[in-house]
C-alpha cells in the first residue's frame, strides 16, 4: 500500500559520537531502505530515489557520511571502521530493523565492512550499486581496478585542484563523456564540493588501501550486486568477484550506463530496488 504524504516529523541530525552529528533524510512509512552514498556526495545523489520510494510505501532513509554533504566535517580518521561505526549508531538510535542496506561506489564498500564489523546487525537484505569492492586498487594478486600510482595522483589533486579534480572524474561517471548531460553532473558536482578536502583525500586513502575479499564470506543475507557492463570507476568484473564470494547473491545488470547507474538508468533502478526490497528473504 503507497503511504499517505503525512508523516511525523522526524530527527534531521542525528549525533552518532559526541559532538559529531550525520545529516539524515528519513522520508515515509513502510520497510526501511538504508541509501550510504559513494565519493564524494552526500545523501542529495539519492533525490531520484528518495521520492519514489516514500511514495510508493518505504522508508527511505539516505545517510551524509561525516565530511560530507551537510554532515558535521570533523578532524579525525576518516575509514570504513568509523563509516561502519557511524551507521551502527544511526540504525541503532532509528530503532531500525529488517533493513535494506544500499551503498554507491565507496558506499557499498562502507555496506561490507558494516557487515562483517556489526554482524549484520539491523539488516535483512544488502544491495550494492556499483561498488568499490572487493578491492578498489591493483594488488599483486588483483589485476583489477585503478593502479596504486593512478589513487595517489587523485589524493593529490584533492589538494592541488578539488573543482578540477571532480570534473575529471565527471568524464568517466557516466556511460560515455556525453551521456551526463551538463546539468546533471553540474549539480552532482556542486554535492561533492561540498565535502571538507580533507575528509575527501582521506576517503580516497580508505578506498585506495581497504581490501574486503576476506570479509564477503560472512555475509548471509540476500545480497543484490547492481552494476553496469560499461562502469569505468568500479569495472564489471567487481560484481562478479563479488558474486563469487558472497552467498546468496545475484547480479542486477545494467547496459545503458556507466558509474551513474542511479541516474542514467533510474527507472529501471529504482524498479530492481523495490522489487528487491520487496522479496521475500
Amino acid at each position: 500500500m503507497k503511504n499517505s504524504t503525512v508523516q511525523t516529523p522526524r530527527l534531521e541530525y542525528i549525533e552518532v559520537s559526541p559532538h559529531i552529528r550525520l545529516h539524515v533524510r528519513d522520508w515515509g512509512e513502510g520497510r526501511p531502505i538504508v541509501l550510504i552514498p559513494g565519493w564524494p556526495f552526500s545523501n542529495e545523489m539519492y533525490d531520484y530515489q528518495m521520492t519514489e520510494l516514500a511514495r510508493e510505501g518505504f522508508r527511505a532513509i539516505s545517510i551524509s557520511l561525516r565530511g560530507f554533504g551537510k554532515s558535521d566535517k570533523p578532524w579525525g580518521s576518516y575509514n570504513y571502521d568509523v563509516y561502519a561505526d557511524d551507521l551502527k549508531a544511526i540504525l541503532q538510535q532509528l530503532d531500525l530493523s529488517g533493513v535494506t542496506l544500499c551503498g554507491h561506489s565507496m558506499g557499498g564498500a562502507i555496506a561490507i565492512r558494516y557487515m562483517s564489523r556489526h554482524k549484520e546487525n539491523h539488516v535483512s537484505k544488502l544491495a550494492l550499486f556499483g561498488a568499490a569492492a572487493p578491492l578498489w586498487s591493483k594488488q599483486e594478486d588483483y589485476p583489477y581496478g585503478v593502479s596504486k600510482s593512478d589513487a595517489d595522483l587523485l589524493i593529490k589533486a584533492v589538494d592541488r585542484d578539488r573543482p578540477q579534480l571532480l570534473s575529471d572524474v565527471g568524464k568517466k561517471f557516466g556511460f560515455s563523456e556525453s551521456s551526463l548531460n551538463p546539468g546533471l553532473w553540474s549539480w552532482l558536482q556542486s554535492i561533492g564540493m561540498q565535502a571538507s578536502p580533507y575528509a575527501t583525500a582521506e576517503s580516497l586513502i580508505a578506498l585506495r588501501d581497504t581490501d574486503l575479499r576476506s570479509e564477503l564470506s560472512s555475509i548471509s543475507v540476500p545480497t543484490a550486486i547492481f552494476h553496469s557492463v560499461e562502469d569505468k570507476i568500479c569495472p564489471f568484473i567487481f560484481a562478479q568477484e563479488m558474486l563469487k564470494k558472497i552467498k546468496n547473491s545475484k547480479i542486477i545488470r545494467f547496459e545503458k550506463s556507466g558509474h551513474a547507474l542511479f541516474i542514467e538508468e533510474k527507472e529501471k533502478f529504482n524498479d530492481e530496488l523495490k522489487r528487491f526490497a520487496s522479496e521475500r528473504s
